[in-house]
């Protein structure tokens, strides 16, 4: 069973996936910089992250650690985005993607080869 994380703890964690193991201190001026979140948002969020199992906290100086991978979010991610609104086809996902902009000669290149690997 995947972990959901809700936009905000992405947030966080996505500072840590960037970053690596970092203090609370550290996330939330990242944050402050970044969004304008204050201080006490992103402890909250942080508190969640841990709660969820995503972060582990230890000390000292209240350092953050991933427990998650990003790969693993965004698999997880883009499996309910396939479920929820393109009747679990990832074709027509795929399709939608490709409909939706013009591509580069070398994007084009990047997906055929990445088809031809699936096949």
């Amino acid at each position: 069973m995947a972990m959901k994380l809700f936009d905000s703890e992405l947030k966080v964690m996505e500072v840590l996936w960037r970053e690596g193991d970092s203090t609370a201190k550290h996330i939330s001026q990242v944050l402050e910089e970044e969004i304008g979140w204050h201080i006490n948002t992103t402890y909250t969020i942080i508190k969640r992250c841990i709660e969820k199992g995503a972060i582990r906290r230890s000390e000292p100086k209240f350092v953050c650690h991933a427990l998650i991978p990003k790969e693993q979010v965004q698999e997880a991610e883009t499996d309910e985005l396939i479920n929820k609104i393109y009747d679990g086809s990832a074709d027509k996902l795929f399709a939608a993607l490709l409909g939706r902009k013009k591509l580069s000669a070398e994007q084009i290149r990047k997906l055929e080869e990445i088809v031809g690997r699936l096949e």
